[in-house]
């Protein structure tokens, strides 16, 4: 198999030597960029397999750089984030990133979670197809039809509907959804759920406001409808 290449989106340069060092000891072909213009261009060419993408970057900031990306490309992001604020990361989570690493952080810690996600997205499972009313999940292909119509999911949004689908009516609370689509769970990650599943449902649903499919257990969790009936 081909090494993973890598995008590293970083206005420091120290830091952006530090970090791409690590992902060269683990194998990865790496480049680096210090704008966010420039970042998105270079995804456009290139097409790396993953970015690690800072928030804070001069001319267009992390979540404009996210959202153009987004626009073309279902590219995993990680996101740094220089402030342990949840509405920076829920924003980050809301416009398309996979993943968020708050500053100060270990180098190290970044390359295991994007081994995670590069596992996850890329991985050849056999050829299986999950239903739910008219929704097709297609495991591997990684594609999600409504009807006749294509969705477009990022890998975490397709993780957590794959992991719905497949439990069709078992309910799962924030910490079990992180668990068992992230392979490790840390404080504070089980809430950003929330955002995800909103991006879901905002793609899958009629009627986002009055999901169908994606319905909430108050106090618990979420479950999945696979009849995709407005019932309960």
């Amino acid at each position: 198999m081909n090494p993973y290449s890598v995008l590293i989106v970083e206005d420091d340069p120290k830091l952006a030597e530090l970090v791409q060092t690590y992902f060269q000891k683990e194998g990865f072909i790496t480049d680096v960029v210090h704008d966010g213009l420039k970042a998105v261009r270079f995804t456009e060419e290139y097409r790396p397999d993953i970015l690690v993408l800072d928030l804070m970057l001069p001319g267009l900031d992390g979540w404009e750089v996210c959202r153009r990306i987004r626009k073309t490309s279902e590219v995993p992001i990680i996101m740094l984030t220089a402030r342990d604020e949840e509405t920076d990361r829920l924003i980050g989570l809301e416009i398309g990133a996979d993943d968020y690493v708050t500053k100060p952080f270990s180098p190290r810690e970044v390359v295991a979670r994007a081994k995670v996600i590069l596992r996850r997205t890329y991985k050849q499972p056999a050829e299986q197809m999950i239903r739910g009313g008219n929704l097709h999940i297609d495991t591997s292909r990684h594609e999600v039809r409504k009807g006749e119509e294509l969705i477009e999911l990022t890998p975490t949004e397709f993780k957590i509907l794959e992991l719905f689908a497949a439990n069709s009516g078992r309910v799962f609370n924030r910490l079990q959804i992180v668990e068992k689509i992230q392979d490790y769970a840390f404080e504070g990650y089980d809430r950003t759920i929330d955002a995800h599943v909103k991006n879901l449902r905002r793609k899958i649903e009629d009627n986002p406001k009055e999901p169908r499919f994606i319905q909430t257990v108050y106090g618990i969790g979420y479950k999945f409808n696979g009849s995709g009936d407005s019932h309960e």
